[in-house]
This record gives structure tokens, sequence and C-alpha cells, in this order.
């Protein structure tokens, strides 16, 4: 995740990392759609700007795990 955030312009670290704060205090409210992992746990997608987010809630952690972060109009590295 650090390597995919310092590729990008400074405008974007700032604008993904407050979404980021965002979501950490209310994952909920921006997911935009849904999909399972390879274990069935839901992983949520936001779109964010030019940027897909998928992340999850552990709730037992009491944390929201990024995933990955890609431009919404391109598939995530694998």
């Amino acid at each position: 995740m650090v390597e995919i955030m310092a590729g990008l312009k400074r405008a974007d670290q700032l604008f993904l990392r407050k979404r980021f704060l965002e979501l950490r205090d209310w994952p909920t409210r921006y997911s935009d759609y849904h999909e399972p992992d390879e274990v069935g746990r839901p992983i949520d997608i936001h779109i964010c700007g030019k940027y897909a987010v998928k992340y999850w809630e552990d709730f037992a952690d009491r944390q929201v795990k990024i995933l990955d972060v890609h431009l919404a109009d391109q598939q995530p590295r694998r």
C-alpha cells in the first residue's frame, strides 16, 4: 500500500488519506458495493474520485483494513 501511495501525486495522496480517515470513522457510509473474498468475507469497494478502494471492517480488531487502491476503471493487481 505504501508503494501505491508513494507513486501518486501529492494532491491524490492527501485526497485518499482524508478518505481513509473517514472510512476509519464510518466504513459502512462509504461502501458503494461488496464482493466476497476467497473465504466468503464481504469486501467493500468505495469509488473515491478516480480511485477504487477495497477494504473490510475487522469487527474483532475494531479496524478498517485497506486491501487495495487502484484506478477505478482498471482491474486491481493480483
